[in-house]
C-alpha cells in the first residue's frame, strides 16, 4: 500500500513525538507552577479572578454543543459531529475541573484541570482529520486519541504520587496535538469553507499561552486583571472560533480520501 508524502510526514512526526517522550529525561511539576498573580478573594470565592473566568469555557462550550447538535447543515453525515461533540465536552469538563482547581491550587486538583482538556483536543484534532481527510479515520481515531491524552495525564499523576513526577508525556502529547492540527491544516484542504478559521483557534489559544507565561507581569500592570485570568478568557475565543466556522461554514465537495489524497498532492 502506496502511503502519500503528507501522512509519511504526519507519521514521521508521531513517531518522533513518541520517542522524544520516552528518551527525555523526567521533569517533574514545578510546585511554583501553583502560586498565581492574582490570588483575591471577592465575594467568598478564592482566586477569583482565575476562577470565575471558567465560566466563559462553559458559555461557549454549550453553545458549541447546541450547534453542533442542531445546526443542520454544518456536516455532510451526522457522524461528523462526534468529534466536535467532544470537543465542546471537554470544554464544559474543563469549565468544571479548571474552577475547582483554582479555588485551591495544588498537584491533585491540577490533575482534574489537565484531563478534560486533553479531551478537547482529541474531538479537535478528530474534527479536522474527518473534515480534511476521511469521516471514518477521523470518528475511528477519537477515542484513540483521547485515550492517549488521558494517559499521559494519569501518568504524570501516577510518577508525581510515587515521588518521582514526570510531565514530558503530557506536555509533548499537548505539543504533538497542536503540530498535527498545523500540519493538516496545511498539508489537507477541508471538505467546507471556512477551513481557515483554524488560523483564528490558533491565534487565540497561541495569545491565551503567552498570557499564562507572563501571568505576573500583566497583573502588575494596573493590578486589574492577571495573565493567567485572560488566558482563560482567550483561550475560550479559541472554542469560540470554532463555534464560528461550524457556523458559517458551508459543504465544498463529499468525503473520499481519494480526491482528498490528490487535492493535496496539487496544492
Amino acid at each position: 500500500m502506496r502511503i502519500s508524502k503528507p501522512a509519511a510526514l504526519i507519521v514521521a512526526v508521531t513517531v518522533a513525538c513518541v520517542a522524544a517522550a520516552l528518551l527525555v529525561p523526567p521533569i517533574a511539576q514545578p510546585l511554583h507552577y501553583h502560586r498565581f498573580a492574582d490570588g483575591r478573594a471577592v465575594l467568598g470565592i478564592a482566586n477569583f479572578g482565575d476562577t470565575a473566568s471558567n465560566a466563559a469555557f462553559l458559555v461557549v462550550a454549550l453553545a458549541g454543543l447546541v450547534i453542533v447538535f442542531r445546526r443542520r447543515d454544518a456536516f455532510e453525515r451526522d457522524i461528523e459531529r462526534w468529534p466536535y461533540a467532544m470537543f465542546f465536552a471537554g470544554l464544559v469538563l474543563t469549565a468544571f475541573g479548571s474552577t475547582y482547581y483554582h479555588l485551591a491550587p495544588d498537584n491533585p486538583r491540577l490533575f482534574w484541570d489537565r484531563l478534560p482538556m486533553t479531551i478537547a483536543f482529541a474531538g479537535l484534532v478528530a474534527g479536522q482529520i474527518s473534515d480534511r481527510i476521511s469521516v471514518r479515520a477521523g470518528v475511528a481515531l477519537l477515542v484513540p486519541i483521547a485515550l492517549v491524552g488521558m494517559a499521559s495525564v494519569m501518568y504524570w499523576r501516577a510518577t508525581e504520587l510515587a515521588g518521582h513526577g514526570n510531565l514530558v508525556p503530557y506536555a509533548i502529547v499537548q505539543g504533538y496535538a497542536m503540530l498535527a492540527l498545523i500540519l493538516i491544516a496545511s498539508l489537507w484542504p477541508s471538505r467546507y469553507t471556512r477551513g481557515r478559521d483554524l488560523l483564528y483557534v490558533f491565534g487565540w489559544y497561541a495569545l491565551a499561552k503567552i498570557c499564562e507565561t507572563f501571568d505576573r507581569g500583566i497583573f502588575e500592570i494596573g493590578h486589574a486583571v492577571s495573565g493567567h485570568t485572560l488566558k482563560h478568557l482567550f483561550a475560550a475565543l479559541s472554542g469560540l472560533a470554532v463555534c464560528v466556522m461550524l457556523v458559517r461554514r458551508q459543504r465544498l465537495f463529499r468525503d473520499d480520501s481519494v480526491v482528498l489524497e490528490s487535492k493535496a498532492a496539487v496544492s
